[in-house]
């Protein structure tokens, strides 16, 4: 009974990426535990700064506050999105190494709609965060265009496009009248995407209108890539472009779509964190770490719809978490490590497969060998 239990739980881990995500998110906590321990910290601390972020309750005070639980949500939206733009992009056979630049074009385009747009309610912040998806779906469309065009590498062109957002960004910024080194004049309240049902909701937390975004951009995620024509395509092309060809699909038009669609969501995330988390335009001096740290998100997420809003949220989770963790005497690199952890053991997922498609093989051919002595036994 006992080996089948191991065998159903190997069998598992083989057929279910879920499983494997699962599996290495607890070893990345548990090589944190053991981090937090050789440097002499209690990590029962870092599970109370997470549990407080999550539900709001202080264990050591006994009290509750939604608040933690707003800024959580609110820290998750731009890994969601970032983990959105990799995904569907990683489903269509490419690598968006640019979710970053796209990010940054989004937020930059954002400030300078929220500065110098109309300032009509409802109709201003709208008119931002759509201009954030279109410049964002433009710098994503390009890398596309070259890769299906002329056969550039997307990961060296959104490399190079990343710098080219960042530097970019800074010289429209400065431009804006009002701009000193570090930021712009404050935001007009009607460019804000701030709510206060949500404040009041959540106890004057950060949380916004961008968290009902980036669960509508995960629905048309899901919807886009499981349920349409261009998703099937965009599917058949990630699988094997020839094939693909050779079946009637525009290989070139699914590159091109493809990139543009990953450029539009990681420009949603700059928008939103434009106006959502700040009340002015910042004079971005380096990068944020999104679009990269989208990368990871999407792995977790296996590029799936669902697997990627649970994986930002975790991450989320772990960003809302640090400054509770630095209070109670936890390194906030910890969390970093962590992070770190769970990229390399999901990058290592194939050879862990590997190990337990030798290991059950190994068993199997254990029960044989006693199978086929006990037969042996039997006939004499």
């Amino acid at each position: 009974m006992e080996q089948k239990k191991r065998n159903n739980f190997t069998s598992l881990l083989l057929k279910s990426d879920a499983a494997v995500s699962v599996l290495v998110v607890l070893l990345g906590f548990l090589c944190g535990t053991v981090l937090i321990l050789l440097v002499g910290r209690n990590p029962l601390n870092m599970y109370k700064a997470l549990l407080q972020s999550l539900t709001g309750y202080n264990l050591d005070r006994g009290i509750w506050n939604i608040r933690y639980v707003g800024e959580w949500l609110n820290l998750s939206v731009p890994y969601i999105l970032c983990g959105l733009s990799m995904a569907f992009a990683a489903r269509a056979g490419l690598f968006n190494i640019g979710g970053e630049g796209q990010y940054i074009v989004g937020l930059t385009c954002a400030q300078v709609v929220a500065l110098l747009g109309p300032q009509i309610p409802v109709l201003h912040w709208m008119t931002a965060i759509i201009c954030a998806i279109l410049i964002g779906a433009v710098w994503g469309g390009i890398v596309g265009f070259l890769k299906a065009r002329f056969e550039v590498s997307e990961v060296v062109a959104t490399i190079m496009l990343n710098y080219i957002a960042l530097y970019l960004s800074r010289i429209v910024t400065m431009a804006i009248p009002g701009t000193n080194t570090y930021k712009t004049v404050n935001f007009p309240d009607t460019a804000l995407i701030k709510a206060d049902f949500l404040a009041n909701l959540t106890n004057n937390s950060t949380l916004n209108l961008g968290f009902f975004m980036a669960i509508l951009a995960v629905v048309i995620y899901w919807f886009l890539m499981e349920k349409t024509n261009l998703g099937f395509g965009l599917r058949a092309t990630g699988f094997n472009k020839d094939a693909a060809r050779c079946s009637g699909i525009p290989v070139i038009t699914s590159v091109v779509i493809s990139m543009a669609v990953a450029g539009a969501f990681a420009g949603l995330a700059g928008g939103v964190v434009a106006l959502g988390s700040f009340r002015y335009g910042r004079v971005v001096s380096g990068m944020d770490n999104y679009g990269f740290t989208g990368i990871a998100v999407a792995l977790v997420g296996n590029n799936t719809a669902g697997g990627t809003l649970l994986a930002g949220l975790l991450f989320g989770l772990l960003a809302a978490a640090q400054p509770l963790m630095q209070s109670k005497q936890i390194p906030k690199e910890i969390t970093f490590i962590i992070q770190g952890l769970i990229v390399v053991f999901i990058a290592i997922r194939s050879g862990l497969r590997m190990y337990l498609q030798w290991r059950s093989k190994k068993i199997l051919e254990k029960q044989l060998l006693s199978n086929a002595a006990v037969r042996e036994v039997s006939d004499e």
